[in-house]
């Protein structure tokens, strides 16, 4: 853990232990391939995010605001896998880790990745003690950092590249990059405007990506134009709960995105969208393929 804290930049977290891998598809029959999924679970008014790599590696990106999660996870894993091998709190807000505290308690995890923000949210609190609980390696997300998969899929972190504890929790968020060959994934949390422009300022050339994950659940205080300019997704995608008394997602969000070319799809009906339920996306880093 130290060594992680020291040399950021340098370190790759591999997440995937070949010999794990193997026992979980002789058990569940669930045999690699050559294609990424990436799910974009239906939870309601939150954020929750399944990786599943063409080696059956996965990462959880947050967990949405109550258990729901564990019914929509049932849904695509193997009947009785419990394995998640890296899961990450984007930020401490209660309508993305509420069921995070769920997952700890019925998957066998092997990694947690957080932004290092303070939160009074009680909800933190019980998902720390319970991360502690279990000896699961707590770790602080940093630029520099990458979940790799060992099979060309990379989950690359952007940010934060600095302390964050004292900051706005949004603005603190995780924003990752999940690369696999030609095709790209950037996954926002709820980072605002004021972390788009700190990226855009450190890399906007790395900010390239087919799928983008609108920050806030499509709020007016994320998605800048120049950010999703730079971005140029072919798809923008909307997490956010039917109808919700937020207005989310904006109009203005809308048609930011839909300036930059993007089809916009959203898990549930929400600013006129027509939700889709849980959105899958396909990908042998050549196709990008939206199920």
């Amino acid at each position: 853990m130290t060594f992680l804290r020291k040399h950021l930049r340098e370190v790759v977290l591999a997440v995937l232990i070949l010999a794990n891998i193997y026992v979980w598809v002789s058990v569940y029959g669930h045999k690699p391939s050559k294609l990424l999924h990436v799910y974009f679970l239906d939870i309601g008014q939150g954020d929750s995010i399944l990786i599943d790599s063409p080696t059956h590696g996965r990462v959880l990106i947050d967990g949405g605001p109550n258990g729901r999660v564990l019914s929509e996870l049932g849904k695509i894993l193997p009947f009785g896998d419990r394995r998640i091998d890296v899961m990450i709190e984007s930020h401490p807000d209660a309508d993305h880790i509420s069921g995070l505290v769920d997952v700890v308690r019925s998957y066998k995890v092997g990694a947690f990745l957080e932004p290092g923000v303070s939160s009074d949210n009680q909800i933190d609190d019980l998902l720390i003690k319970e991360v502690k609980a279990r000896n699961i390696p707590d770790i602080l997300a940093r630029r520099g950092m990458a979940v790799d998969f060992n099979d060309g899929a990379r989950l690359l972190i952007l940010f934060p590249n600095q302390d964050v504890n004292a900051w706005e929790t949004n603005d603190a968020s995780i924003v990752a990059k999940l690369v696999y060959g030609d095709k790209a994934f950037l996954l926002t949390g709820d980072s605002a405007k004021k972390t788009e422009y700190l990226l855009l300022n450190l890399n906007k050339s790395i900010l390239k990506a087919d799928v983008l994950k609108a920050g806030h659940h499509g709020s007016k205080n994320s998605t800048s134009l120049i950010y999703a300019e730079a971005v140029a997704p072919e798809y923008g995608v909307i997490s956010a709960g039917k109808d919700n008394r937020y207005g989310h997602p904006t109009q203005e969000v809308l048609d930011i995105l839909q300036k930059v070319g993007a089809k916009v799809v959203a898990t549930e009906s929400a600013g006129g969208l027509t939700g889709l339920g849980t959105i899958e996306f396909e990908t042998d880093g050549t196709r990008l393929i939206l199920k």
